[in-house]
């Protein structure tokens, strides 16, 4: 029985890391796709707005550095006194996030945990709180133990088996976020609705063909103007096109990868269509535009 106790006790240190990456890891893409450290981390909450950014930084950054310490301990890169420290820090961490859950609950009941990114967007309640309880408990009883070794056969290792089976049925019925996933795995988000922030938008057409392909006639390194309509965003490039002021009007699809870029050269005093330059050596096209641009007053729309 010693045995299968201490076996079950060093799995823990294994799957707290994995938590803790998953974790820092739904987080670091959450902020990815809105483009703001302190999104989706509902602890911040708490903490007055100048303050929040900083903190959400040091949340990612504990759960990462933790996770991996626990890694690279465990492994045996890592003896005595570095495994200490990285297991009494991942107690610490997994302690303080109970506290800041219950802080979080009381003051604004109506804020996810934030803790699996995207996921947990679902108000902070008892089943939360007793996840962070219990993890905050496995992290304590891997304090002091002796070096990882081979399992060894017999009925012992399917005790052990058994045990962590359990353990992770138990944190899959405490974790909100599981429910959560199964549904998005069934959902796609309307183009219409997805969120992008203009800055991805900005170096997605950078990185595009189009844009080397048409960046010769663009005078200068900021659009002047952008808006968003439906499923495409516009970017409009001040230009020179045959010595005639133009604008460059990218259209970029709102979509997460490879989005698709169209372009159109449009008179800067009239707002008509112009056909691409065929000057020496442009790789320029003859026909006229095939890009519909919508209307100036549209220009007003959500970027």
């Amino acid at each position: 029985m010693g045995y299968v106790l201490l076996e079950l006790r060093q799995v823990q240190v294994p799957l707290l890391a994995v938590i803790l990456l998953g974790a820092s890891a739904a987080k670091f893409a959450r902020v990815a796709r809105v483009g703001r450290m302190d999104a989706g981390f509902g602890p911040t909450a708490l903490f007055p707005m100048p303050l929040r950014r900083p903190v959400a930084v040091v949340i990612s950054v504990a759960e990462l550095a933790c996770g991996v310490a626990l890694v690279l301990t465990a492994t045996g890169l890592g003896r005595g006194q570095p495994t200490t420290v990285a297991r009494l820090a991942t107690c610490l961490l997994f302690l303080v996030a109970t506290v800041a859950l219950v802080e979080l609950r009381g003051s604004h009941p109506t804020t996810g945990c934030g803790c699996f990114g995207d996921l947990s967007t679902a108000p902070v309640g008892a089943r939360t709180l007793t996840r962070s309880a219990l993890l905050a408990g496995a992290a304590m009883v891997t304090i002091g133990l002796p070096p990882p070794q081979l399992a060894r056969p017999g009925a012992d290792t399917g005790f052990v088996l058994i045990g962590l089976a359990a353990e992770l049925a138990v944190i899959s019925a405490l974790s909100p976020e599981l429910g959560e996933a199964l549904v998005r795995l069934g959902y796609s988000e309307p183009c219409e609705l997805r969120r992008m922030p203009a800055a991805r938008t900005l170096a997605s057409l950078r990185k595009s063909a189009v844009w080397r392909k048409r960046r010769g006639l663009i005078t200068a390194s900021a659009p002047v103007d952008m808006w968003r309509e439906l499923c495409w965003r516009y970017v409009v490039y001040p230009a020179l096109a045959d010595d005639r002021p133009a604008e460059v009007v990218f259209a970029v699809s709102l979509r997460p990868h490879r989005p698709v870029v169209h372009a159109a050269l449009i008179d800067a005093a009239t707002g008509a269509a112009l056909d691409w330059p065929t000057t020496p050596g442009w790789r320029g096209e003859t026909s006229p535009n095939l890009l519909r641009v919508p209307a100036a007053t549209n220009r007003s729309a959500v970027v």
